[in-house]
């Protein structure tokens, strides 16, 4: 099958706003092209010991590519890149913004991404490793090793809002809570919530894709079902699916976009205990004031901001 490839040629700066936008617009994947060179920390975290003449030289320029199907239409997207790259024009640089349209097949961007996708350190005692890979010589019996393979689902562990959560879960999280996952992807932070001690998650996701990729990657990681259980289902739009969801919950994490999560506030309490707390991430930072608004509208106390690079993530409880 033929796929449409929609490369914007613009900033570092620009990067993630327009990556969010894209993901917003639903494409069908996103890839990021740079010349940014790994922080010393970042080459430990990814295993990766590079020379001083290998590091790329970083002219502050960036491609982001995005995958258009049939379903598409790429007079309408370009179009709709076009007016977001000079609504962003006007709060950072976005660059020489030329809109390149190309064809290409499958395999050039559904598996060739596979061979940047490498082991990586996450906080102390997580790695994440992809299937394809062999565990990193360092890893000991204290770590916690999540083998993931993300297929077409989000989620890799490498993006800065799933570290904020992880970071959030670690801090918030307690021995034998139970914990929903809202939008829960490949299924990477239901894993780590197991692995850090939940006694029981719930991982709900409206993409029947993302619910196969996680149930997959459950079975890799030997997790068992009465552990870790994914569903398929909106809990914005499916009121048998949210009358179904008992009040239980020690722990809810969102890792989605802060349009969902808007929403997502006012309906999510019903889910937790009293005195349960609210993780929410992958809230760009130009939507911070709009996600804590919501929370503060539908009754959530703020308890705890962090923020890393461009996004934002909050932890709420009941504001009883």
């Amino acid at each position: 099958m033929k796929w449409t490839q929609i490369t914007i040629e613009t900033t570092c700066e620009a990067v993630d706003l327009l990556s969010a936008f894209l993901d917003e617009e639903g494409v069908l994947g996103i890839e990021v092209d740079d010349n940014v060179p790994l922080t010393d920390e970042e080459m430990a975290a990814m295993f990766v010991d590079l020379l001083p003449d290998e590091m790329p030289t970083d002219d502050g320029t960036a491609k982001v590519s995005c995958y258009l199907d049939d379903s598409f239409d790429k007079e309408e997207i370009k179009t709709k890149i076009k007016n977001e790259l000079e609504r962003l024009s006007e709060f950072i640089p976005v660059g020489v913004c030329n809109i390149i349209e190309s064809e290409t097949e499958d395999v050039d961007w559904m598996n060739n991404w596979k061979a940047y996708f490498k082991p990586f350190r996450l906080y102390d005692n997580i790695v994440i490793k992809p299937t394809w890979e062999d565990a990193p010589s360092d890893v000991t019996d204290d770590d916690i090793v999540i083998d993931i393979d993300p297929g077409a689902a989000f989620g890799t562990g490498s993006h800065e809002t799933t570290r904020l959560c992880i970071g959030q879960l670690k801090k918030y999280m307690k021995e034998g809570d139970l914990v929903l996952d809202c939008g829960s992807g490949s299924g990477i932070l239901s894993f780590v919530c197991s692995n850090l001690g939940a006694k029981e998650v719930l991982g709900i996701d409206i993409d029947e894709t993302a619910v196969h990729v996680s149930i997959e990657n459950r079975e890799i990681n030997h997790i068992t079902e009465d552990q870790v259980q994914f569903l398929c289902g909106n809990v914005l739009a499916d009121k048998k699916l949210v009358q179904s969801i008992e009040p239980k919950y020690d722990i809810v994490v969102a890792n989605i976009l802060a349009d969902v999560i808007i929403p997502l506030s006012g309906v999510v309490q019903q889910f937790m205990k009293d005195d349960a707390k609210f993780i929410c991430s992958g809230i760009i930072n130009t939507k911070e004031d709009e996600v804590r608004q919501a929370l503060l509208d539908n009754h959530f106390r703020i308890v705890d901001t962090v923020s890393m690079k461009d996004w934002i993530s909050f932890v709420a409880e009941k504001d009883n």
